[in-house]
């Protein structure tokens, strides 16, 4: 081991050949210029680096970024260090040369000072003039680096380049780099029509598909949709939901709706007198009574190794902000090429009629964060109209849609799961569609859904063996089929929050990422006043819009609907989808994200 105070040469040379550390708090430690920065003394942490400023004497602040924020390292080799501390002041003036060094650049990601779950790339550039000394700390980082798990290697990316502003091939060019430096491979497929993704993911050979660690999407929800669409068409095989009139007869039956687990592959089908369940698919059970949800070889649901990411660049981008907290492609970035994971759950739609006069014909569709009839159906309709307004368009239709004021006769039946905790929360707060006063200022005790929640962590609750059927979603509680018939100025079904910069709590404040509920809002019939003063509560952060009588929220793992009328467009997911006659379910964590989930 050597030492020279007066060059800065590396107090230890002899280096092992990988980051263990065998509770050594530091490994290597020396001085070097830090660009910008000037002379500093640079540690190497079993966890992180961290260095102090030399000069001014008193500064005893010390800096650290850790591993799990780093991306990449790389040596620069020859080159420029400047200075800005006090006793570098005077050479660093107009761009003088401090020193010419040998460099490397260390690249991460910090937290934003002023919005957390926002990260920025932090750049570090050290120098010494010794190449060797340089090439010890590259090859030090980038063995700790790939002791870092999770990290994917390859990745599939599809650009939308007109989603949004038409900004979608800027948006990847931006982050391109970020990929490059950490070298993850990228397959980029700029899209070229609409269901050009949908195409690809539902046509690609799972064994080309699991050769990628994931899936990038840039573009907004929309686009996102149609990846996980495509995605799931084929190769997620499960029971369907009941038909509107089926709720009917399994409520006379005592009979529940078997809503699948997706840590289970396999569930059984049976019931009294060895008969086939009557909400299940028959093309879904083989000879023998046990039903195959993943019948795809080589593809598991939910599946470990192939996550999504969504790299923001839509017009509302509310499945990014529910699962990154921030609409910001560096954040997602980050999520990304770090290896971050959380698991989101997804809504199967089965239309069953697209008319009232249509014979019936099951068509199904996934949902990963929203649903909705009425007011959202029609403004998704009436945006198509003005396309050419860019973003601009969903706010000028929604004001449209608000002020013509229309309701829908329609009638809607879900799964009512209670349990004590549920039963205990509800009647202390008067929530869930229960009767209230007109409006109502007291808010409810909310768990809200944030980077690792408890709430998403925790592992489903499976029904006993004795159980003729798997108790809804694995929720532990009293199950039944509930209605609500009427007029509607809305039907809204929240997979997630549903965070947007028009809405910073989103449709629901304590919706989850993960807990095999949906979110079922029902907006009756009501003067114009009483409906603009709800959307007002959602625009407004701490809002409480379910806080009134023609509002009814209900947390549930199916529901099924019928319309009374000849017109009927939902929203999934900023898509149009007719369906006069529909059911839907709940997944619970049926695919992974490369996210963590908000930080507040």
């Amino acid at each position: 081991m050597e030492r020279d105070d007066v060059d800065g040469s590396i107090q230890q040379h002899q280096s092992p050949p990988h980051a263990r550390f065998d509770g050594q708090a530091s490994l290597l430690s020396c001085t070097l210029s830090l660009d910008h920065v000037g002379q500093v003394s640079l540690s190497f942490n079993s966890d992180g680096l961290s260095w102090r400023l030399l000069e001014p004497l008193d500064n005893v602040a010390t800096t650290e970024i850790k591993f799990a924020d780093v991306y990449a390292v790389e040596l620069i080799n020859y080159g420029v260090i400047h200075g800005s501390n006090v006793s570098n002041a005077r050479k660093c003036l107009k761009g003088q040369r401090v020193s010419e060094t040998y460099r490397f650049t260390v690249h991460g990601f910090q937290s934003s000072r002023t919005l957390p779950s926002v990260r920025v790339l932090a750049t570090y550039t050290f120098g010494h003039k010794d190449l060797h000394i340089c090439q010890i700390w590259v090859n030090q980082i980038k063995a700790s680096l790939d002791l870092e798990q999770g990290r994917p290697k390859n990745l599939l990316v599809f650009v939308h380049p007109r989603s949004g502003k038409g900004n979608g091939c800027k948006t990847w060019d931006s982050v391109a780099p970020i990929f490059s430096r950490a070298k993850v491979k990228t397959k980029v497929i700029v899209t070229e029509r609409a269901g050009h993704a949908y195409d690809v993911m539902a046509t690609i050979g799972n064994k080309e598909l699991i050769s990628y660690d994931g899936v990038i999407a840039v573009g907004g929800d929309g686009f996102f949709n149609e990846i996980l669409n495509g995605f799931l068409s084929s190769r997620h095989k499960a029971p369907y939901p009941p038909t509107p009139s089926d709720f009917h007869d399994s409520a006379s039956c005592n009979e529940s709706l078997i809503v699948n687990d997706p840590s289970e592959t396999v569930i059984e089908a049976s019931s009294q007198n060895n008969e086939q369940s009557p909400l299940l698919s028959s093309s879904s059970i083989n000879g023998s009574g046990v039903l195959n949800i993943n019948q795809e070889p080589g593809i598991s649901l939910p599946n470990e190794h192939l996550r999504f990411g969504l790299i923001p660049a839509g017009s509302t981008d509310a499945i990014v902000m529910c699962t990154t907290g921030a609409r910001d492609p560096i954040t997602s970035a980050f999520h990304i090429v770090l290896g971050k994971r959380v698991w989101l759950d997804v809504a199967q739609v089965v239309r069953w009629k697209t008319e009232s006069t249509s014979e019936v014909e099951p068509h199904v569709r996934y949902a990963a964060s929203f649903a909705g009839y009425g007011f959202y159906g029609d403004v998704i309709t009436e945006s198509e109209k003005y396309r050419w307004m860019g973003p601009k368009r969903y706010d000028y239709a929604g004001t449209r849609v608000f002020m013509r004021h229309r309701s829908y006769q329609a009638e809607i039946a879900y799964l009512d799961v209670k349990s004590e905790e549920r039963d205990s929360t509800s009647e202390k707060n008067n929530l869930g569609g229960r009767k209230r006063p007109f409006w109502n200022s007291n808010k409810s005790e909310k768990v809200i859904c944030r980077a690792n929640c408890n709430v998403c962590c925790t592992k489903p609750i499976h029904g006993s063996t004795d159980d003729s059927h798997t108790t809804p979603n694995s929720h532990a509680g009293e199950t039944k089929w509930s209605s609500s018939k009427g007029k509607f100025l809305s039907v809204g079904a929240a997979v997630i929050s549903c965070r947007n910069e028009k809405a910073p709590d989103g449709l629901v404040a304590d919706a989850h990422l993960s807990d095999g509920f949906l979110h079922l809002i029902l907006i009756k019939d009501c003067p114009h006043a009483l409906y603009l003063w709800h959307l007002t509560q959602l625009a407004r952060k701490g809002g409480n819009p379910f806080d009134f009588k023609f509002v009814e929220h209900h947390k549930t793992p199916a529901f099924t609907f019928t319309s009374s009328g000849n017109e009927s467009v939902w929203n999934l997911d900023g898509e149009a989808f007719q369906a006069h006659q529909l059911s839907a379910q709940v997944f619970r964590g049926l695919v992974s994200l490369f996210a963590t989930g908000p930080e507040v």
